[in-house]
């Protein structure tokens, strides 16, 4: 072979290879974004919606964290959810507790500076430094009645929480493909996203997987859906039951 003939050869051969190579990046651009998923990327915000709402209602445990505002207070949330209550942790501006719900039983554990102080900053306050230290460190049963029942046992209310929570406001849209902790998603928002945006998860089930709430009133992201976890109450040393209310100044 001449070497006018092998030039020609070579590079009627890069020809092809570029050729390829062109045809290969139009065909991945063209790749239909909703190939291996569960189709939901496809449907109207409306149904996208209902159907994640389906997806979380139906399985019976939910890892929860993040940040709500609620009643005035920031409260960053790391809580594991059931149907039959929940577990896990709280911080307010007045410090960190534990929170767990067995039934309709609801315990609180902190130190004893959580509660002595001021209820402005989103917790109990006890009458006095004594009352203070014997409720730090321990499960403190509080009774149905009493105001942080009321405040507190909704962190630990899987149907009651998902279902403030997963609603979006105003008109709903998709906002294009997007990744939650490695897990393709399509995004839903509300009015553009002033009423709130919702990720869901295009591989398996369509459960919701982070939502940014409406009015800056936080944000949530769900992991470890229908993981069970033990959910017991505490060991009666280490509970203390103030009966019909918690002690208040």
């Amino acid at each position: 072979m001449t070497a006018t003939a092998l030039g020609l050869t070579r590079r009627t051969a890069l020809a092809c290879a570029l050729a390829a190579l062109a045809v290969t990046g139009l065909a991945g651009c063209s790749d239909d974004p909703d190939a291996g998923t569960n189709g939901v990327g496809k449907l109207p915000p409306e149904q996208i919606q209902s159907r994640t709402q389906q997806a979380a209602a139906a399985v019976d445990a939910v890892h929860l964290s993040g940040n709500v505002v609620a009643g005035g207070h920031t409260y960053k949330l790391d809580m594991r959810l059931k149907r039959d209550g929940g577990t896990g942790s709280v911080t307010s501006e007045a410090g960190t507790f534990q929170l767990l719900r067995v039934d309709k039983q609801l315990f609180l554990k902190a130190g004893a500076d959580f509660w002595d102080h001021e209820d402005s900053k989103g917790g109990p306050k006890v009458a006095d430094t004594a009352a203070a230290d014997k409720l730090g460190g321990k499960y403190v049963k509080v009774p149905q009645g009493d105001p942080a029942y009321q405040r507190f046992s909704g962190f630990t209310d899987k149907d009651v929480l998902l279902d403030s929570v997963l609603t979006l406001h105003g008109a709903l849209a998709t906002d294009g493909y997007h990744e939650q902790s490695g897990v393709r998603t399509i995004r839903i928002t509300g009015d553009k996203g002033s009423g709130g945006t919702l990720d869901v998860s295009l591989e398996g089930k369509p459960y919701p997987l982070r939502l940014v709430r409406a009015g800056g009133a936080g944000t949530l992201v769900f992991s470890e859906w229908a993981k069970d976890f033990p959910l017991a109450e505490p060991k009666k040393d280490d509970t203390v039951d103030y009966g019909k209310q918690l002690p208040t100044s």
